[in-house]
């Protein structure tokens, strides 16, 4: 222990942070974290499950430690490693802070299951994650900055070089903070990002400006509890709103005026509620981290920000709460490729297409980086757990473009389907929702067939082309490679994207048919959500067709849900058909969401004499649910729709008694699936 207290000494005059792991059984690991913590008094955060300390938090909460510092820190990741608490519980630790990793013996890990793979892996029980592990103990192994003590073997810790002597921020702006206020103070109207990695100062940079700004202004955010630094900055002129209730104020005319509208952790919030909100004021400051756990990448710059017109732009890349070069944040961001690709090295030369399977991780680590890394930088919302996902989650295929040594295009295909055709059917009625099939499982709850998804299917999780080389076919040809030498047993190919005519187009031109849009927009993308199928086998043809008929079908009546103009001519059909019966069986007796069947539900109060109030409230005239609720003395959402799900049952008792009951019995059965 004596050791470890003389290297903490040199950390705290360094400035640093280090990672010390304890591999080993449960029994040696506790009784080494108490003589640790006994060595270096301090308030010690234990993260995790049966915490030997009276400061603890679950890995699933540690989102609300964020704002906040802490001393020294304990990571139980013995039965299972949450890679985005242990990023933000690194993110927490101040300078000469240890972050004390917890794990099974060195030997096991990777073949031992780990309890949060069920978050990512759609597995029901957890699965070992050999892939990552490995990478992991590689990584830590060879950081000369990270202590390893193995249970029966000595404490060795590697000398490094000496290292200046660090001196903590004395709350004054540091120079690119400075240069950053200055050109924002002059700014007379606009938009401006201010982005950079954790532990820059971007909080405290947007409190600076608050407490110098003449007039008032005002502070939005995901969480107020992660506004902490930025409010101690801003000091009395801190005012903070949500950001639901300023969309609220401005939509009724009530906006408040301010010189300033400062958005803090902006890529968190929804595209166009962000949209909204910086129309609104003459002067926005968004700030935001660019990489790490906020699962947000540098798509939200090329999307995103690459919107708005005129945006200025600002990265802090000073650290101030730690040195630079900080151990402990370099071996995270090496971990978990915090460092997205900024596009600036351009593969050049011919595109080879080539399956990379998941045990490249191995062989090729620094390929399959790069193809992480382009998907990352191509797309609004990745996390640490799409790498774990990508790495160690059965049924993923990657396919990749290659130019020379150099990653141009990128696809990530999911398997889904092929569920029994009992659990199908409990799918279909909305008695059962399993992990995972995100599109087989919407095919059955929301489409025609109860057997939808017993059928397979490779879903396009993600498709990103360098920007370099767009517009030259090759997302074309990575798809039109995945229905040549990846399909095989698969009956259809699928995507799930938020709906526009130009990504439409794209999907159209490359042999898919749309048939599905979802009637609430989708509060990321600010898209309706839309479905979109190429079939493979003659079984997936005959879905494809199912589907884009009841598309068709349907789309009279959906037009009216949604604001979007479909891309179909729809045809107004009033005569209920076999599949009309079996949808509102569904809906009536089951608990299929009014949602899914808006022309069934249209054709039956159009063909039925019966008043049907609750029904024609919601799905005749739209009326708000609040009054229609008040018209029919219910008390709410939940009572509305049971009494829509009870009309219905009238209604179709009252066309065919003997057909009604039939169809009850049929589908309350499905309830008893096991």
């Amino acid at each position: 222990m004596h050791s470890l207290v003389s290297l903490t000494d040199a950390m705290a005059r360094a400035g640093i942070r280090r990672l010390l792991v304890l591999a080993g059984d449960r029994a040696w690991s506790d009784d080494t974290v108490r003589h640790l913590a006994g060595a270096l008094p301090a308030r010690w955060l234990w993260v995790g499950e049966q915490p030997l300390f009276e400061q603890h938090c679950s890995a699933s909460g540690i989102r609300t430690l964020l704002g906040r510092e802490f001393p020294h820190a304990v990571f139980d990741a013995r039965d299972g490693l949450d890679v985005e608490a242990l990023a933000v519980l690194a993110g927490t630790l101040k300078a000469g802070s240890w972050l004390v990793l917890l794990t099974p013996p060195w030997a096991q890990w990777e073949q031992l299951p780990d309890k949060d793979s069920r978050r990512w892996a759609d597995c029901q029980e957890p699965i070992a994650t050999p892939q990552f592990i490995a990478r992991l103990k590689q990584i830590l192994s060879q950081d000369a900055d990270v202590v390893c003590w193995h249970q029966h073997q000595p404490l060795h810790i590697a000398p490094t070089p000496p290292r200046p002597d660090w001196f903590a921020s004395s709350g004054a702006p540091l120079r690119q903070q400075a240069e950053i206020l200055h050109a924002l103070q002059r700014l007379p109207s606009g938009v401006a990002v201010v982005t950079a990695p954790r532990g820059r100062g971007k909080s405290a940079l947007a409190g600076m400006l608050i407490a110098a700004s003449p007039g008032p202004c005002i502070v939005t955010a995901p969480a107020r509890a992660a506004t902490e630094v930025l409010a101690h900055y801003a000091g009395e002129k801190f005012h903070f709103i949500a950001p639901d209730a300023l969309s609220e104020l401005i939509q009724t005319g009530n906006k408040p005026d301010a010189d300033w509208l400062v958005i803090d952790e902006a890529a968190a919030i929804p595209a166009p509620l962000i949209k909204t909100l910086i129309t609104a004021w003459p002067r926005v400051l968004l700030v935001t981290t660019i990489q790490g756990y906020e699962g947000t990448g540098r798509g939200f710059m090329l999307k995103f920000c690459a919107s708005v017109p005129g945006i200025r732009q600002y990265a802090l890349s000073h650290p101030i709460r730690w040195a630079d070069n900080d151990p402990l944040e370099r071996v995270l961001n090496t971990l978990l490729l915090f460092d997205d690709d900024d596009f600036s090295r351009i593969p050049v030369g011919e595109v080879r297409v080539a399956a990379l399977a998941q045990d490249r991780w191995r062989t090729e680590p620094s390929q399959m980086a790069a193809v992480y890394q382009l998907l990352c930088g191509a797309h609004y919302r990745t996390s640490p757990l799409d790498l774990r996902r990508m790495m160690d989650a059965p049924g993923q295929q990657i396919i990749a473009g290659l130019a020379q040594d150099k990653t141009a295009a990128a696809l990530w295909l999911l398997e889904e389907g092929g569920l029994s055709p009992a659990l199908s059917k409990a799918v279909w009625a909305g008695y059962r929702r399993p992990r995972g099939n995100l599109v087989a499982q919407s095919l059955a709850a929301h489409g025609g067939n109860p057997l939808a998804a017993t059928l397979k299917g490779l879903r396009i999780s993600r498709i990103a082309v360098h920007p370099a080389r767009q517009r030259e076919g090759l997302g074309r040809a990575l798809i039109a490679y995945a229905q040549q030498h990846c399909a095989a047993g698969v009956d259809y190919l699928s995507v799930s994207f938020g709906y526009t005519s130009e990504l439409w187009a794209f999907w159209q031109q490359c042999g898919f048919t749309l048939v599905r849009i979802g009637s609430h927009r989708d509060a990321s993308s600010g898209c309706y959500n839309a479905i979109a199928l190429s079939a493979l086998t003659p079984v997936g043809d005959a879905l494809v067709s199912r589907e884009r008929q009841r598309f068709e079908r349907d789309a009279y009546f959906l037009q009216s849900w949604i604001e979007e103009k479909l891309p179909i001519a729809g045809v107004m059909e009033t005569t209920l058909n076999d599949e009309d019966w079996l949808d509102l069986a569904g809906f009536a007796f089951a608990c299929r969401p009014l949602e899914t069947c808006p022309g069934s539900l249209n054709r039956l109060v159009m063909t039925s004499p019966l008043a049907l109030q609750a029904l024609r409230g919601r799905i005749t005239t739209r009326d708000a649910v609040p009054a229609l609720c008040q018209a029919l003395g219910l008390s709410g959402r939940k009572a509305l729709l049971a009494q829509c799900r009870k009309e219905a049952s009238q209604a179709l008792y009252a066309l065919d008694a003997v057909r009604h009951d039939a169809l009850k019995t049929e589908v309350l059965q499905l309830q008893f699936f096991h």
